[in-house]
């Protein structure tokens, strides 16, 4: 599996693992830190369940985003990660 990521991607085995820890890290920090945003809005299990879902999907669709590509300019990643969510913004019909 990881060798075809490796060939996927044209990456080599030390780049690989240091994208997929960049993957990791932006995942937990983004989780921790829509746990903190949820609760700093105030944010209870009472909550109308809508809301907590349009303040969680807000976080993943553009906070994910710059969580990723933040981590990936500190493990020195950036171009990889900056060519990857381009490529993922076309599939989703937004142009840059």
């Amino acid at each position: 599996m990881f060798k075809k990521l490796q060939q996927k991607w044209n990456v080599t085995g030390w780049q690989l693992f240091i994208i997929l820890c960049v993957f990791a890290i932006t995942g937990t920090t983004t989780a921790w830190l829509t746990r903190l945003v949820t609760g700093w809005a105030g944010f209870t299990d009472e909550t109308f369940w809508l809301w907590k879902f349009l303040l969680r999907l807000g976080m993943l669709l553009i906070g994910y985003q710059l969580i990723l590509l933040t981590v990936a300019f500190i493990f020195g990643q950036f171009a990889f990660f900056w060519k990857f969510e381009k490529k993922m913004l076309r599939r989703m019909g937004i142009k840059l």
